[in-house]
């Protein structure tokens, strides 16, 4: 357990998992060894972008203790890669309830809270049809083949106004997810580019080379 704590601190989680399993093997009976060895392999499982294996183990993790406020937290992470905003609220509302004053419970309640709201709204993730952890390469191979296909002047269709759309939030997506600090921002529940996010309102678009009006033109860059 405190070789997988040290490879769990150092970030080699695939090799914590392994000192993980090999304490089950030791002692599987020992209902405290258990519940932390089951929260510690969600946590290194959650690490790896693997939210469905870190679910399953929170949920067995929480089996053995149901007030487990650090499985609880990860739980709502992996609900977050999930795109569940739901699951990850009433988690991290579950876990304030136990104990308030972590600030890390706060912070992703307040976090959760948010995505949760902007799932309401414009989702660039969905609109390039990717996973939150998708990398810059994934998401420029996305934007360039959605560009393409919802760009005006290439669109074969007779839904000229939906083109449109598509093209200007596909461009949105790339702008967004492309840059680290604007990814960071939206993936902490604030769009950069909503007007009502902005201080003093003003153009989502001034910044972004999309001026709207007469004489709009489409344009986009593959770099």
């Amino acid at each position: 357990m405190t070789s997988a704590q040290d490879l769990v601190n150092n970030g080699d989680y695939e090799e914590a998992l392994s000192k993980l399993k090999q304490a089950l093997k030791t002692e599987s009976q020992v209902t405290s060894l258990l519940n932390k060895v089951k929260r510690q392999m969600c946590h290194c499982h959650l690490k790896l972008q693997d939210p469905n294996e870190a679910i399953k183990q929170c949920n067995e993790a929480l089996k053995l203790d149901e007030n487990d406020v650090d499985a609880l937290c990860d739980r709502a992470e992996a609900h977050i890669l999930n795109e569940m905003y739901d699951e990850a609220v009433n988690d991290y509302q579950q876990a304030k309830n136990i104990n308030e004053h972590l600030n890390k419970v706060q912070e992703g309640l307040e976090r959760a809270q948010k995505l949760q709201k902007q799932s309401k709204k414009r989702d660039y993730y969905k609109i390039l049809g990717l996973k939150r952890s998708a990398t810059k390469k994934e998401i420029l191979k996305s934007y360039r083949k959605l560009a393409v296909q919802w760009h005006p002047d290439q669109y074969k269709g007779e839904d000229k106004k939906k083109a449109e759309k598509m093209f200007i939030d596909v461009a949105a997506a790339k702008e967004v997810l492309t840059d680290p600090e604007k990814r960071a921002k939206y993936d902490n529940g604030e769009d950069p580019l909503d007007p009502e996010a902005q201080q003093g309102g003003g153009n989502p678009w001034q910044h972004g080379g999309f001026p709207f009006g007469e004489g709009f033109q489409f344009k986009f860059h593959f770099n």
